[in-house]
C-alpha cells in the first residue's frame, strides 16, 4: 500500500513538472500574441505639410515628421502620423500643447462632454471619471458634463473648477445593454439640438468606464474626431472586426475601412458630432426594422460612418489605452485608460 502511494506521488509529481511549462506557455499566450502584434508596422505619412487638411488653428505647428532636415527630439518616425486623406494623427511629442492652449483661450472656445452612466455604471465608474477629467480633461477651458443616467439621485456631489460644471440628462432604462449603446446616439443627437448647440463649440462622446490618467486637451479638438482602437492600430486589415453583415446597415466589405476605430472617445464640433449621431442612430433603427443587429452595435455603425465621411482629426491610442495589451514602445504616455471590467453582470441595468 506505501508502494503504491509512493508511485502515485511520483507519477503526480512526474505530470506536474511536465504540464508547468505547457501551462505558463498557454497562460503567456495573449501577451505574446500581442507583443508580437507591437512589431507589425504603422503606415507612414506621405505627404507634404501643405496637403494636410487642419482644421485646428493649433495643428498648423504639429510635428510630422516628414522632412528630415526638421526632425527634432520632438519628430515621431516610429509611427504614421496622418492619413491618406490629411487629417492628422495625434501623437504625444508632436505637438507644444502651449501653442494649442493659446489659441482656444483666444477663441473663447467651450467644450462638451457627454458620458453615460445608467443603473450600476453609475455606482461604480462616474466618480473616478469625474475626479479624473476634472485633473486632465481640457484643464483650464470652460467644459460642461452631460451625464445620462436613469438615476440622477445619485450623481457624486463634486467640487468643479471655475468655469466647468454638470448637466444630468435623465434617460430611460432599457433591458439589454446592447440597447443602451445603440440608443446613446439618439439621446446625444437631442442634447446638442436642446442644449449643447446653444453653449458649446465642441464635443467629446465618451464610455464612463475610463479615468484620465494625462493631458486630454485642446490639440485633440477638430471638426470631426475618431479614435484608433488599442487594440487593432498594429493589426492586419483582416483582422479588424467590421461588421460582415450584407443584411446590416453597417456592413463592410473586406476591401473597405481605413482605420479600426473605437466608439468609446468620439466627437467634433457640435454640427459634425450632430451629424454622426443623427446618422448613426438612423442606421441603427434601419437595422431593427429588418430585423439585424451589428456586430459591436454603435461602434460598427460608427466605423461605416466614418469610412464614408473621413474624420479631420485622428487621435491615437495613447488617447484610450487599455494596460492589459502590455507594453508597446509606441505608446510614450497613456491620456485615457480602461478601467476593468468588474463583472458581466453591470450590464444588466437593473443590477
Amino acid at each position: 500500500m506505501a508502494r503504491f502511494g509512493t508511485r502515485t506521488s511520483a507519477l503526480i509529481k512526474k505530470v506536474l513538472v511536465l504540464s508547468l511549462p505547457t501551462l505558463f506557455f498557454v497562460y503567456h499566450i495573449p501577451y505574446s500574441i500581442r507583443f508580437l502584434e507591437g512589431l507589425i508596422p504603422m503606415g507612414k505619412c506621405e505627404l507634404s505639410h501643405a496637403d494636410m487638411k487642419l482644421d485646428n488653428a493649433g495643428d498648423k505647428g504639429l510635428n510630422f515628421g516628414l522632412n528630415q532636415n526638421y526632425l527634432s527630439s520632438q519628430s515621431r518616425t516610429d509611427v504614421q502620423t496622418c492619413t491618406y486623406w490629411g487629417a492628422p494623427i495625434i501623437w504625444d511629442g508632436m505637438f507644444n500643447p502651449d501653442v494649442y492652449d493659446r489659441t482656444h483661450t483666444k477663441d473663447h472656445t467651450s467644450v462638451a462632454l457627454t458620458v453615460f452612466a445608467v443603473g450600476r455604471y453609475l455606482d461604480v465608474y462616474l466618480k473616478d471619471f469625474l475626479i479624473s477629467a476634472e485633473l486632465h480633461f481640457m484643464v483650464g477651458f470652460p467644459v460642461t458634463y452631460y451625464v445620462f443616467t436613469d438615476v440622477p439621485e445619485k450623481i457624486p456631489a463634486l467640487k468643479l473648477a471655475s468655469g466647468r460644471e454638470l448637466k444630468f440628462m435623465p434617460v430611460k432604462r432599457h433591458s439589454r445593454w446592447q440597447d443602451i449603446s445603440m440608443m446613446r446616439m439618439k439621446s446625444i443627437r437631442d442634447a446638442i439640438d436642446s442644449y449643447i448647440q446653444h453653449n458649446h463649440q465642441y464635443v467629446f462622446c465618451m464610455d464612463v468606464d475610463q479615468v484620465f490618467r494625462g493631458r486630454f486637451g485642446t490639440e485633440a479638438l477638430g471638426d470631426s474626431v475618431a479614435l484608433l482602437h488599442a487594440h487593432y492600430y498594429h493589426r492586419f486589415r483582416r483582422m479588424w472586426t467590421y461588421d460582415r453583415n450584407p443584411k446590416s446597415q453597417a456592413y463592410m466589405a473586406d476591401s473597405q475601412g481605413d482605420f479600426y476605430y473605437h466608439a468609446a472617445v468620439f466627437g467634433g464640433s457640435w454640427q459634425s458630432v450632430k451629424q454622426i449621431t443623427d446618422t448613426c442612430y438612423r442606421t441603427i433603427m434601419e437595422d431593427k426594422k429588418n430585423p439585424v443587429e451589428a456586430l459591436w452595435h454603435d461602434e460598427s455603425h460608427l466605423n461605416k460612418y466614418f469610412w464614408k465621411h473621413k474624420p479631420s482629426k485622428v487621435l491615437s491610442p495613447e488617447y484610450c489605452w487599455d494596460t492589459s495589451i502590455g507594453y508597446r514602445s509606441d505608446i510614450h504616455i497613456a491620456r485615457l485608460l480602461w478601467q476593468k471590467k468588474l463583472s458581466d453582470r453591470l450590464r444588466g441595468t437593473g443590477s
